[in-house]
Order: C-alpha cells, then sequence, then structure tokens
C-alpha cells in the first residue's frame, strides 16, 4: 500500500496589513547597506515580560521565519514565533503618534504603558 503525502503551505505566523507591508517596504527603501530584510521579535523588557521589537537583518537566522512582502523580507525570530502565532501586524498614523500595532491574541495582558505583554 503506497500513501502519498501532499506538503501544505503552511500560514504565515503573523498577518501583515497592506499598511503594515506598505511601512517594511519604506524601511527597506532607507535601509542601511547589507540589510536583507526587517525582523520581529520579542525580547524581555518591561513590567509584563515581552516586547515587539522590530528591526533590520543582515543575515537570515536558522530558525528565523521568512515572509516575502511586495517591498521586502519579513523575518519573524524563531524563539519568538510560538507568542506571535495568529497575530497581526498594522502600521497606524495619526496626528500624535505613528507605528506598529499588534492584535496578537496569544497576550494574556500588558502593562499599563503599553510597552510589554504576557503570554
Amino acid at each position: 500500500m503506497t500513501t502519498d503525502t501532499k506538503a501544505r503551505a503552511r500560514p504565515a505566523a503573523v498577518i501583515l496589513t497592506p499598511n503594515a507591508e506598505a511601512r517594511i517596504a519604506d524601511l527597506m527603501a532607507q535601509a542601511p547597506e547589507g540589510t536583507i530584510g526587517v525582523k520581529l521579535s520579542t525580547p524581555r523588557r518591561g513590567c509584563s515580560g515581552l516586547a515587539y521589537s522590530v528591526d533590520y537583518v543582515t543575515e537570515e537566522a536558522k530558525f528565523d521565519e521568512k515572509i516575502e512582502t511586495p517591498g521586502g523580507t519579513f523575518y519573524i525570530d524563531g524563539a519568538s514565533v510560538l507568542y506571535l502565532v495568529g497575530s497581526t501586524m498594522d502600521w497606524v498614523e495619526d496626528d500624535f503618534t505613528a507605528g506598529f500595532v499588534f492584535n496578537n491574541p496569544n497576550a494574556k495582558g500588558s502593562c499599563g504603558c503599553g510597552e510589554s505583554f504576557t503570554v
């Protein structure tokens, strides 16, 4: 008996809105030489424990998730993926502030200043 298995493309860990993709394109257009993409990670910081950090990267790490966007490559830190699965990342600008905004179903709470979250 032969069983055929088919690989199915898995959905990205983080969904990027069109505004987030446009911001990644803007960042890549002004990136320092040698930059290969933009990377999302969740370093330990703040009163609740984890924070969102978006930085330029110059080399791929072995376990990073890679998402190709029209404006450049977006990476998710391999150690952070479990905290981010199912999240949506948006870019929001208003009269007073501009920044990435995360809707993370894994976050169980956040600190009062909004700098960090718990899972």
